[in-house]
């Protein structure tokens, strides 16, 4: 958040800026209209200790905006139930989410979900409803496909978690998920967002591809003013400017909502980049970032896949993901 420090009359404009810079500060100095010297912290800085600031030598006062998300504000530092054994957050084991981009038919959700379990995933993903570019691309197979992905998640253990693209489909996802997604493209659909938020449920949310964090944050408090159980925030990748990737994932954005307002939050590389060779070691870089799960899409054969095949890993490429995750099982003690 920015704040105003107010300077003495006696204080020396460019000592105070280098304490506030030895303290991780970005400042610029202001003078209002009644010729007081004012240095504004901004964005960029390290969270600000208002207290530290306030007994720099030269300061007269500090200010503070208040915060516009005081309820994802008062989620921060505890992780999200899911269910009665599993959680997703700060203080709760990392968890893998694994599973097919779209749910194409029965057996190949019941196979993906098999292939998850043996990964050491506690979480399947997979579309019934797929927000897609092109009008005449798969899009899922709608509400029929939610009743296999709850099955297929039950014979194995997994909790499920699948998107919501309209208010209108929202009562039917939350019968069966555990956890309702919303995708990059709605991020900002603030009527999909009340919808979601209503059904009282976990949600993840995705990040928009130009979202920023200040505008990802306020979505999140939507959901939560809706009366979402909590939100777990999902970096899935941001617009780059490199086309040999699908999109550019941000492990600064990651982290700092990890680490910094201790928010809950996973990281989906598989979409970040579009390409399977990068999956794995991302998801490591993701993990030593401090964030507190991973989310892939796997397939039983790719080459077969209806959507996102290139980016798809299939057993032997979630292989690494299951030693990954062999010592840190997504369940709560």
């Amino acid at each position: 958040m920015n704040a105003i420090v107010e300077l003495t009359a006696s204080a020396h404009v460019a000592d105070v800026r280098g304490a506030l810079a030895a303290l991780g500060v970005w400042t610029r100095t202001l003078r209002d209209s009644s010729a007081r010297t004012l240095i504004l912290c901004g964005p960029g800085s390290v969270p600000l200790d208002l207290d530290a600031i306030a007994g720099l030598t030269g300061v007269a006062a500090v200010a503070q905006e208040p915060s516009p998300h005081p309820l994802l504000d008062a989620q921060a530092g505890r992780a999200i139930p899911i269910t009665e054994r599993l959680a997703i957050g700060p203080g709760a084991p990392q968890v893998l989410i694994a599973g097919p981009c779209g749910a194409e038919s029965e057996a190949l959700v019941h196979r993906a979900a098999a292939m998850a379990a043996a990964a050491g995933a506690t979480l399947l993903r997979g579309g019934a409803f797929k927000p897609r570019t092109s009008p005449y691309a798969f899009a899922g197979e709608g509400v029929e496909a939610l009743s296999w992905l709850r099955s297929a998640a039950d014979a194995h253990g997994l909790a499920l978690v699948t998107e919501a693209l309209s208010e209108r489909d929202v009562d039917a996802i939350a019968k069966v998920a555990d956890i309702i997604q919303i995708g990059s493209r709605t991020m900002q659909a603030f009527g999909l967002l009340r919808a979601v938020g209503a059904a009282g449920k976990p949600v993840l949310l995705k990040r928009g591809r130009a979202a920023t964090l200040a505008e990802w944050r306020l979505a999140a408090e939507h959901l939560l003013a809706a009366g979402a159980a909590g939100v777990i925030f999902c970096e899935r990748g941001v617009m780059g400017a490199d086309p040999e990737f699908r999109n550019t994932l941000d492990l600064a954005g990651a982290a700092a909502l990890a680490l910094v307002d201790k928010q809950p939050v996973i990281v989906d590389p598989s979409h970040a980049t579009g390409r399977r060779d990068l999956v794995v070691p991302l998801s490591r870089a993701a993990l030593a970032c401090g964030v507190h799960g991973v989310m892939v899409e796997t397939h039983p054969e790719p080459a077969l896949a209806k959507s996102d095949a290139a980016q798809a890993l299939d057993s032997d490429g979630l292989a690494p993901l299951a030693e990954l995750f062999a010592c840190t099982p997504g369940v709560t003690a």
